[in-house]
């Protein structure tokens, strides 16, 4: 696991109506802030990234549908430089990952419906303190591609 990333499962309560699915509470001993929440749409094999923070703090939970959120630590002195980690996130798992500035993450649709993507971010997005790259062309060590096996 990368240094600073938690990985918290979240409750669901379904009853004859429907469910609730809980995702962020200001009394969570892992909440920080509230900036913005935002929801992103990523339909099947797309890929959203690579982006980067430096000073946001994201807490992503994909209500609908399932990604494959992977992350990177390239932060001098970190104790998990150059690990890459990868979760599914979703229907299947659902759960928050909390991210820290400085760690580069992304996900890709997978199975056959688009997914939805909540963000409960610490600040609100400021286009100044975000860097984007290529999700195939770059130096992070990981290959989207579909594994099989």
């Amino acid at each position: 696991m990368i240094d600073g990333v938690l990985v918290q499962p979240l409750r669901q309560i379904p009853d004859e109506r429907g469910k609730i699915m809980h995702m962020l509470r200001s009394d969570a001993p892992h909440f920080e802030q509230f900036g913005e929440i935002y929801f992103s749409v990523v339909y099947p094999g797309v890929i959203k990234a690579w982006h980067i923070h430096s000073r946001m703090t994201l807490n992503y939970a994909c209500v609908v549908g399932m990604i494959k959120l992977v992350l990177y630590d390239d932060r001098e002195g970190s104790p998990t430089r150059d690990t890459v980690q990868e979760i599914y996130l979703g229907e299947s798992n659902y759960a928050l990952v909390k991210i820290p500035p400085e760690v580069w993450n992304g996900f890709k649709g997978v199975g056959g419906q688009p997914a939805v993507v909540a963000n409960c971010s610490t600040i609100p997005h400021d286009p100044q303190e975000i860097r984007r790259m290529d999700p195939l062309d770059n130096h992070i060590p990981f290959d989207w591609s579909l594994k099989h096996g």
